[in-house]
This record gives C-alpha cells, structure tokens and sequence, in this order.
C-alpha cells in the first residue's frame, strides 16, 4: 500500500522507477540543490486551468470529441521527424498534424474504427499534406498508419468499434485507461534501464489529460485520479529545465545534442533525460506542496511546456529522438 493507504497505481510504477534511474543516471544529473531555489521563483500564478485549444483542435458533440481527442493522440508523436515535416505556416509539427486532423473532421466527419483499421501511409501522407519523396517523412506516415491501424482493430476487437467503448471501460480512472491503451504497441511506453522497467506512458497519459480538457472534466472526460499523472515525458521539459539548470548532461551528450545527432530511442541516455525530468519535476511538486502550494506534475507539467515556447528554449538545440512515443 501507498503512504495514504491505497494501492499502489500505475502513476506509483512511473515515480518509483524515474526515481531509481535518476540515482543511478551517469549521463543526467537532477541538480537537486537548485530545486527549493527554483521551485520558489516559478510563477505559480500562471497555473490557471488551460482551455480547450479550438483553434487548432476539433470539437463537435460529445462523441466526435472523444474520437477525435483518441484519434490525434494516437499519433501524437514523431518530434524527432519534425525536422523533415512540411509544416502549416507559423505553425509547430504537432500544431500542424492536429490543425490537418480537424479540417479533415470539418470537412469530412470523424475517422470510424473500420477507416483506422485499414488507412495506408499513402493516406496518411495525404491526410497531413506530406510527400513521399522524404525517407524521414514516408517512416513516419507508415508509423502513423500502424498506429490507427492498431488503435481500429482494438476498438473493432474490443468494444465493437466504439471509441466510447474504450472510456467507459477505463470507468472514470485514468490508471484503468492507461492499462487499457497499453494494449497497443504504440502506446506501450515503457523502456529497460539496467535492472529496472521503467514506464513512462507519456501519450496514454496525456490522452487522459486532453479528454479533461476537451470534456470541461465532465463525461467521458471526468478521471477520479487525474491529479496523480505525472509529467508527459517527452524532450521539451526536460530542456527546459536542462537550460534551467534543474538537469546536468554529460559533456559527450550535450555535444551530440547539440550537434543535432539523433539520441537512440531506449539508450541509456534516453532513458535518463525522460526519467530525471519526471523525477525533478516530482521533487519540485513536492518542494511547493511541502511550503504549503498545492500543485500537481501535470499543472508544472503544462506551466514548464508552455515556458518552453519562448524564444530562448526555441534556440537552443533540444535532444531528438525518433521514438512512437513522443
């Protein structure tokens, strides 16, 4: 059992294990002298409830929501292809394939269970406005493609192609939801590290996130535990708070970082750039909560994302990792 007797969850898994990583880590420090100092100077007050982003994001009735919230989330990866992505103008990689996933919705209507189930890379490439001619780019419109793939033959296996199915099976609990999307391979986000398993469920757990979000916290979007998800491990906090100077990397993989060399998806590099974020950003949650500033990893999480949409993150050259899961 947890310190306040319930059992232990998904979100224990995930802290436990970044936690061992981050003290044995040999290319990743957590500066864990820094954290009071810099917990103390965040600017807490810019903590307010995010909005439902409907510029670039679809939203229609409560059924289309859901589908599309699971449908993008499915393929919400691919920074480390970013690079090579023909992007909308003024526009991020992932802006870009959200903003092509609503106007096809708009335009068209959601993606059924059948659609995903057999949707090609060709298709995928015309749905988000790519070429073919990028080696890169044609990866990644084959791992999307496996991705819904998966994701239609799960809701056709499991709750007769209905997205709604697969919440209300998860029954108002994000860990439940976790488990359940942890049954497709691109959603299994978990990595070896010597001696330890470490899950990061990064995408599962925003998916839960975004539903709250685009749900207002009610219906399909309502999780009991939702103030238990950690960060969304992925390679923009963990700059953020590398520039920062809440992580220390090793001489030899700053260099390759900032060289632009790809990082090996489940090296030990990797692996210890995700998990010392998540364990830093869980000290610095509990560095507040113990000054008496309630905060959760997921309100720090979108605080220090949205810190690194500045111009001086935005300069600097963060790792990059072609990985499904980020």
């Amino acid at each position: 059992m947890s310190g306040t007797d319930r059992p232990l969850d998904v979100f224990d898994e995930i802290r436990s294990a970044c936690r061992a990583v981050a003290e044995r880590a040999r290319f990743v420090r957590v500066e864990q002298g820094r954290i009071p100092g810099y917990a103390r100077g965040l600017p807490l007050s810019a903590l307010r409830p995010p909005g439902y982003d409907t510029d670039h994001h679809f939203v229609g009735d409560e059924a289309e929501t859901v589908a599309y919230v699971v449908t993008l989330d499915a393929v919400n990866f691919g920074s480390g292809y970013f690079p090579h992505l023909s992007k909308r103008p003024s526009m991020s990689g992932y802006y870009s394939i959200a903003s092509a996933l609503t106007d096809r919705y708009r335009q068209q209507g959601p993606l059924d269970a059948e659609e995903l189930a057999r949707i090609g890379t060709a298709d995928c490439a015309r749905l988000f406005d790519q070429t073919l001619d990028s080696e890169p780019i044609e990866e990644l419109m084959s791992l999307f493609a496996r991705a819904w793939n998966d994701l239609g033959a799960h809701l056709l296996g499991s709750f007769e192609g209905r997205f709604s199915g697969l919440i209300d099976a998860a029954d108002g609990s994000a860990a439940r939801l976790i488990e359940l999307l942890a049954q497709q391979p691109f959603f299994r986000d978990v990595s070896v590290y010597p001696g330890i398993e470490v899950p990061f469920y990064k995408r599962a757990q925003i998916l839960a996130s975004d539903l709250a979000l685009a749900c207002r916290d009610a219906g399909p979007g309502q999780f009991r535990d939702l103030d238990r998800v950690t960060i969304f491990a992925d390679n923009l906090v963990p700059h953020v708070l590398r520039l920062d100077g809440l992580l220390r990397y090793d001489d030899g993989l700053l260099g390759r970082i900032e060289r632009g060399e790809l990082i090996l998806p489940g090296s030990q590099e990797e692996v210890e750039i995700r998990a010392c974020a998540v364990h830093a950003v869980e000290e610095i949650a509990k560095c507040l909560r113990t000054s008496g500033q309630p905060v959760t990893s997921r309100e720090l999480d979108i605080l220090l994302w949205t810190r690194g949409q500045s111009p001086r993150f935005k300069a600097k050259q963060r790792h990059r990792t072609r990985s499904v899961f980020y």
